[in-house]
């Protein structure tokens, strides 16, 4: 049995034990969902070289996995943050119910996705596509919250992505008579022009809805607030992902061939643009932080869907480092807030206070994170967003940086109201008993924290996979030319190189905490009520913190982009088949004395027409 069999038996052989030993014991379903989920990890790391090559039969049909340099770039986001947020998700869950059933599923959307990236023919690809899709609908749903309308929406969406792309695996055997995906790579320009648009069309609709690319990104924001935090850190920092790794095969081996009077990689590029922007602004007017985060994700997403539309080197490069960036910290900030869910109980922006005392390490990792999405230097989101604007200037798409910059600029908005509305402000009484969340629960948030202070750093370590990737995607060998594109890494960007940066940054804290260290013995502890407002002491029962309609006058000024929702359309759409359905229905109604009278009126009408019809 081939190694690669082993790693997936596991993690599928484990999402089963783990639902029978929940009804045995809750120890023992922890330690299997853990256990499994590591030991796969370390197999798969240090056992599945690239080029490993495992073959099984089903139906007939000879499917193939193989892992990638392209594959393993996906596979560290993959099960890097599946084992710290299965971890996280012990302490998190507990005393909650159904937990062999999460657990489960659990596992069975990690195996999905691992094995989406190890399919190398269509069939296998498509397979672990809906399992990956179908286990994470059930985690969407678990919490019971609205099922109906999450759900649903969520199972539409990945139902019209999923028949998109299944058209285009049936029209590509049609023509090619072979599901590998070497096979399509090689003789995708042999099809007929109109096969090839309509194949590449209907695969970026089947990847962008995972993606939540604008439109078909109605489903994520619910979807993403909805689900345990303890996955949606999985949800959206590795699942969406799926939809980039596609996105990348689409346009590097179809997209490229394509005429470019259809402005193909122009439409989609701009597409990303707009989802970055309209994210961005409906992100800053949450008042929840989860439903706040959800639509930061979107955003972000945003940013690497135009990278990969662009498509560039140095466009390419950007985008799949901000593709791990971006499962990083928004990994961590899901966290982050499922561990304040976990100790106040509410992720209400306007309710929630002060915490930064309480929860030290928390904030620190939510700080850390914030710092990476919003792009500032010396942590990791300001090399992917850096290099992102030169490809798009390079490349000569100047509105797209106005719109991507003005984005990342906006974020800084909802990130401070993130900062602010639960850890700054004034401490309340109701949360004087709050406590540090568990240890298990903090040691995966700051470990990936530290890595985004890390990639910043040292982004080259993470850039040779990347450049590897790309070699196996097409691209010319570059050993290393292709981020040293970037001013950043060349000969010019040495001279201002981030280490200056970095160095003065950490002289800085070093300073600061000398001082207080020092000075320590000297001060006193003030509470966040020890103030004066206009030569006034606040009472006890007052707070001047604000934080209802933080961004109003903001919101007034961009109300024009934000009056109309594609989801007002959809909505529509949905009422009028709903409609269309009804009338359907009153028409088979189930009576078989109605039916009888259908066929006989048929039958009259056929024989008044007969002469007409059959004439030769």
């Amino acid at each position: 049995m081939n190694i690669i069999h082993i790693t997936l038996g596991i993690l599928l052989g484990g999402a089963v034990l783990t639902y029978f030993a929940h009804k045995i014991s809750g120890i023992l379903r922890d330690i299997v969902f853990a256990g499994s989920l590591i030991v796969a990890t370390v197999l798969f790391f240090m056992q599945i070289a690239p080029d490993t090559v495992a073959n099984f039969s089903l139906g007939g049909w000879q499917l193939l996995l193989s892992l990638s340099h392209f594959g393993l770039l996906f596979s560290f986001i993959i099960l890097g943050l599946g084992v710290l947020a299965g971890i996280y998700a012990i302490p998190y869950m507990k005393d909650k119910e159904n937990l062999g059933f999460f657990y489960m599923n659990f596992l069975l959307s990690i195996f999905g996705m691992l094995g989406i990236v190890m399919a190398q023919d269509l069939v296998s690809f498509f397979i672990f596509w809906e399992i990956m899709t179908w286990s994470s609908y059930l985690l969407v749903v678990y919490n019971g919250n609205d099922t109906n309308k999450i759900g649903i929406k969520y199972i539409v969406f990945s139902a019209i992505g999923a028949y998109s792309m299944l058209t285009a695996i049936v029209m590509i055997y049609s023509q090619l008579h072979s599901f590998n995906w070497s096979i399509l790579f090689t003789q995708f320009t042999t099809m007929p022009v109109a096969y090839q648009v309509t194949v590449a069309v209907l695969f970026t609709i089947g990847f962008g809805v995972k993606a939540a690319m604008m439109p078909l990104h109605v489903w994520a924001p619910d979807a993403y607030s909805n689900a345990p935090m303890a996955f949606t850190s999985v949800f959206s920092g590795a699942l969406s992902k799926m939809g980039v790794y596609g996105l990348v095969l689409v346009f590097v081996t179809m997209v490229s061939y394509l005429p470019e009077n259809l402005l193909f990689r122009e439409i989609i590029a701009w597409l990303g643009a707009i989802t970055a922007v309209m994210g961005t602004l409906w992100a800053i007017f949450q008042d929840d932080a989860k439903k706040l985060l959800a639509y930061s994700s979107v955003a972000q997403l945003g940013y690497i869907i135009a990278g990969v539309a662009i498509g560039t080197e140095l466009a390419m490069m950007a985008a799949l480092f901000l593709a791990v960036m971006h499962g990083i910290f928004k990994g961590t900030l899901f966290m982050a807030i499922g561990a304040v869910e976990k100790q106040v109980g509410t992720t209400d922006l306007t309710v929630l206070t002060g915490l930064i005392r309480k929860m030290p390490l928390t904030f620190i990792a939510t700080l850390l994170s914030i710092i990476a999405l919003a792009g500032v230097p010396p942590l990791a989101g300001f090399v992917g967003k850096w290099m992102l604007y030169e490809a798009m200037i390079a490349n000569g798409n100047y509105i797209l940086v106005i719109l991507i910059f003005f984005s990342s600029t906006a974020a800084f908005l909802y990130s401070y109201k993130i900062l602010y509305g639960i850890f700054l402000g004034q401490e309340e009484p109701e949360f004087k008993d709050v406590k540090e969340a568990p240890a298990l629960m903090v040691i995966p948030m700051l470990v990936l924290a530290a890595l985004l202070f890390f990639f910043g750093s040292f982004p080259g370590y993470l850039l040779k996979y990347i450049d590897n990737a790309l070699v196996t995607m097409g691209y010319p060998v570059s050993e290393g030319k292709w981020w040293k594109m970037s001013t950043l890494f060349n000969d010019w960007g040495n001279k201002v190189s981030l280490d200056l940066v970095l160095y003065a940054v950490i002289t800085v804290f070093i300073t600061l905490v000398v001082i207080l260290f020092f000075r320590w013995k000297n001060t006193r502890y003030v509470s966040t009520k020890d103030i004066s407002l206009s030569g006034e002491m606040p009472k006890e029962d007052e707070n001047y913190s604000f934080k209802l309609d933080f961004f109003k006058p903001f919101e007034r000024a961009v109300s024009p982009l934000l009056r109309y929702k594609i989801e007002t359309y959809y909505n529509g759409l949905a009422s009028g088949l709903e409609a269309f359905f009804d009338f359907v229905r009153r028409i088979y109604n189930g009576n078989a004395q109605i039916y009888a009278i259908y066929v006989i009126t048929f039958l009259v009408i056929l024989l008044l027409v007969a002469n007409h019809i059959f004439t030769v």
